[in-house]
């Protein structure tokens, strides 16, 4: 049984652990281990960016990618864990080379799958399906002020991210979905 209240007080406490990553990464796959219960507790029925927890060192979102959603290559600056409940979350990873930003591979994440990306990560996220994606995004730090960058999907030229920006088009795909 999928409660967030524990949840996060388990994602806390392991954020204190020696080595925060893998431990949030265990509880992070302990919980998406039962899809349906975090689903239940978290619904994936509109695109958006739910704040759990945030915090100078930690922040827990619920994420919810519309059908067919894309976000350009982005940094975060910090660690994160990912782990789905629903649906497909495919990114597209990116690494700075003398010429600038050049792809370096991707993965598909599925339902119950986690993932852990370093704190220099930079990836452009798509939801390949037609239905929403219900994700869990950890990051260690405070997703919301830490400064970064975003990267123009044509050309990627750098540009300091734009959390408004990011969340306009979670209100897109919501208005895309209603048609």
């Amino acid at each position: 049984m999928f409660d967030l209240d524990t949840f996060t007080a388990d994602c806390i406490a392991a954020s204190k652990e020696a080595q925060p990553r893998l431990a949030i990464k265990e509880v992070l796959a302990r919980a998406v281990a039962e899809p349906e219960a975090v689903a239940r507790a978290l619904p994936a029925t509109r695109a958006e960016l739910e704040r759990i927890h945030v915090s100078s060192d930690l922040t827990i979102i619920k994420v919810v990618w519309g059908p067919g959603m894309r976000i350009f290559p982005h940094d975060h600056r910090m660690w994160a864990a990912i782990g789905i409940y629903g649906g497909q979350e495919d990114n597209t990873f990116y690494r700075r080379s003398p010429e600038g930003v050049v792809e370096s591979g991707g993965t598909e994440l599925r339902e119950r799958d986690v993932t852990l990306l370093g704190d220099d990560t930079i990836h452009a996220v798509v939801n390949p399906s037609d239905r929403y994606t219900g994700a869990i995004h950890i990051y260690g730090g405070d997703f919301f002020t830490q400064p970064r960058s975003e990267f123009d999907p044509e050309t990627l030229a750098e540009s300091p991210y734009d959390v408004d920006r990011t969340i306009a088009l979670f209100e897109q795909a919501n208005a895309a979905a209603r048609g």
